[in-house]
């Protein structure tokens, strides 16, 4: 896997959001209901397949990139806490970058 940027992930979850937004909309439910649906197999005749497929997605880069974004948090807060002599958090602006998930 290849490196990613927070301005890269936060990107990813801009555009991720939008199209959940957009189904959520369309069918009435959070993609979090969706998705348990989804992974159990029981949403209807495979009439919708390609939209639930895309929906899936969408709702997996979602997870993957939260997950990426607090892993790189608290990796920055626990060298941040080291570093820390006073006990005071200095928190500067970055680009840190982390392996994609």
């Amino acid at each position: 896997m290849g490196e990613i940027s927070v301005s890269e992930i936060l990107d990813d979850l801009r555009v991720a959001e939008e199209v959940l937004r957009k189904f959520e909309r369309r069918y009435w439910i959070t993609s979090e209901q969706f998705y348990d649906l989804y992974n159990q197999g029981v949403l209807d005749n495979g009439e919708h397949a390609e939209a639930f497929s895309e929906w899936a997605g969408f709702y997996k880069l979602k997870l993957r990139r939260e997950a990426s974004f607090r892993k790189i948090g608290q990796n920055r807060l626990d060298h941040m806490k080291a570093l820390a002599q006073t006990g005071a958090i200095r928190l500067d602006p970055q680009e840190p970058v982390v392996e994609a998930v």
